[in-house]
């Protein structure tokens, strides 16, 4: 499933970030009475009950060009409309409806998007009726909250799970395509790589790091097997991101990795295994996403003496929570490893998609379990009930047990380690599971 985008869009000091911060459930975004204070885009994920979403927060909307940094924060703001899937439009019931939020609310119209207006500020009965004049706006039912004292979130929210639609992936639709993710810190080379798979010039390269600025998709058909590729903008560190474009470009890769079935994690072989490409093995690996490690510009790297084996330890040293990626050597200028490359995408994804017979599994389970026993606290010990694989890509295996609060996280990754090695899951990150056995009939 594709996470959906709300940016939460509003005028100076309406309180856009502490909304922000109380649906993310702590303090992100920076709170201050002077207007103005975000003027970057910052986003995280929320869940919502069932759901997932991408709340992104934005600095405040004054047209005023006399005011600084009014037009680079405007920027900012109609990236983020144009990136959104719904926006909450942030009023204030204190101030009632002013000029900015009537021009705000006509770009809001000429979106097209699902608007939800929210009437910020509302803390008490007299300051929820103003919210009838709000009506005026013609963006549909304005709704009271109160994001300093959580009042009126849950309506908010439910209402917005409930209008916006489920989104599936169109690649996932077709079970037969992979779809696969160029990912990577900038100027390491994906739109060549993108271009050498293609074998023709489809995006543009240049040696000018954040030259591409969108995602781009791209079907390809390679053997029997189906791609859909995903070309997108580098990611760098958060404090090395520049306001502007470039900001917007990274929250389109990160959800690209969301998109993906398998990652192609382009690094540069001339300067490898940097501390932002961890922060970016992080990011894959967090979301659960299969992944072949691409060191590219090997050409360069071998006539400087590199060896491959050098190149292996060192990415196995400093990547050791993710032991399973296979690694690919790829000159993509001179169209070097191309096919090894792919090759090693669709083995993955055949890992990702695997299914294991439930004795089977259980018969590793137990094994692994007496061989290491589960931990314990006090009195209280971990008692496995059931053993599932309720789910693939990423292979899902939900643990149904007496105290889910015991598993430590390197026991975990003790199971992980023995249920990948004794299921034959070589290529692929597991995700387990452990729920309490009253969340299922076992």
């Amino acid at each position: 499933m594709n996470k959906p985008i709300i940016a939460i869009v509003g005028r100076p000091n309406v309180g856009k970030s502490t909304l922000f911060n109380r649906l993310v459930g702590h303090r992100v975004a920076v709170v201050a009475e002077e207007p103005g204070t975000t003027r970057d885009r910052i986003s995280l994920d929320v869940i919502w009950q069932d759901r997932t979403f991408i709340i992104m927060d934005t600095g405040g909307l004054d047209y005023d060009e006399s005011i600084r940094l009014s037009k680079e924060v405007e920027e900012q703001v109609e990236a983020a409309i144009d990136s959104a899937d719904a926006i909450i439009f942030l009023t204030d019931a204190r101030d009632g409806i002013t000029s900015l939020d009537l021009a705000i609310g006509q770009r809001l119209r000429k979106s097209e998007k699902p608007i939800f207006m929210a009437v910020n500020k509302a803390d008490n009965t007299k300051l929820a009726q103003n919210t009838a004049e709000f009506y005026g706006i013609k963006l549909g039912d304005p709704m009271p909250i109160s994001a300093h004292h959580n009042l009126g979130i849950d309506n908010l929210m439910s209402t917005i799970s409930q209008q916006l639609p489920k989104k599936t992936d169109e690649a996932s639709k077709d079970t037969q395509t992979l779809s696969l993710a160029i990912i990577g810190r900038v100027n390491v080379g994906k739109s060549s790589l993108l271009n050498a798979l293609l074998g023709e010039e489809r995006a543009i390269v240049s040696d000018i790091p954040g030259t591409t600025r969108d995602s781009i998709d791209t079907r390809l058909q390679y053997a029997d097997q189906r791609l859909l590729l995903i070309d997108t903008a580098g990611i760098r560190r958060r404090g090395k991101v520049v306001p502007g474009i470039e900001k917007f470009s990274v929250l389109r890769s990160v959800r690209s990795i969301d998109r993906a079935d398998v990652i192609f994690f382009v690094m540069d072989a001339t300067e490898l295994a940097t501390a932002q490409d961890t922060h970016i093995a992080g990011q894959i690996t967090d979301a659960f996403k299969g992944v072949v490690i691409i060191v590219n510009k090997w050409d360069l790297a071998e006539a400087n003496g590199v060896t491959a084996s050098d190149c292996i330890t060192e990415i196995r040293e400093r990547f050791k929570f993710m032991p399973y990626a296979p690694i690919r050597f790829v000159s993509a200028l001179e169209k070097n490893g191309i096919s090894s490359a792919i090759e090693a995408a669709i083995m993955v994804f055949d890992d990702l998609t695997k299914e294991v017979e439930e004795e089977k599994l259980n018969n590793e389970v137990i094994s692994a379990m007496s061989k290491h026993l589960p931990p314990n606290r006090g009195r209280r010990h971990l008692r496995v009930h059931k053993v599932l694989q309720e789910g693939i890509n990423p292979p899902t295996f939900t643990f149904y047990v007496n105290y889910p609060d015991l598993v430590h996280f390197s026991y975990r990754r003790y199971l992980e380690n023995r249920l990948r090695e004794g299921l034959g899951f070589r290529w692929s990150h597991l995700k387990l599971q452990f729920k309490s056995r009253s969340s299922r009939n076992v």
